[in-house]
């Protein structure tokens, strides 16, 4: 199997293109406009694939599929003084951890 078949696809309408523009989060650089989602997502994934494969042939190794990642859970977030003590009352008015509070409003 291609890593490409594993890879996040992305379709949105383009105001500026008048078109469906299919991208890959693993290849950034590439995109593919068509008049129709599918067409924009099966142009974006045939791309991909040649990209991938090209890549392979060269001795490159391609993007690992986002998919495929493990993440820890945990990143850092540097926020104002002001909004650390707003959202620390606000998380002990609500009798829930500053992380509980912040993962909920992630979500």
């Amino acid at each position: 199997m291609n890593c490409a078949d594993r890879y996040a696809y992305r379709v949105v309408w383009s105001e500026e293109d008048s078109e469906f523009v299919g991208t890959a989060a693993e290849l950034p650089s590439m995109s593919w406009l068509a008049p129709t989602p599918g067409e924009a997502l099966e142009g974006m994934r045939a791309l991909a694939h040649e990209a991938v494969a090209d890549m392979e042939a060269s001795g490159e190794e391609p993007p690992v599929p986002l998919a495929g990642k493990s993440y820890s859970g945990k990143f850092q977030v540097r926020i104002p003084p002001e909004l650390h003590r707003r959202l620390a009352i606000e998380a002990a008015e609500e009798q829930v951890s500053l992380n509980r509070l912040v993962t909920s409003r992630l979500a």
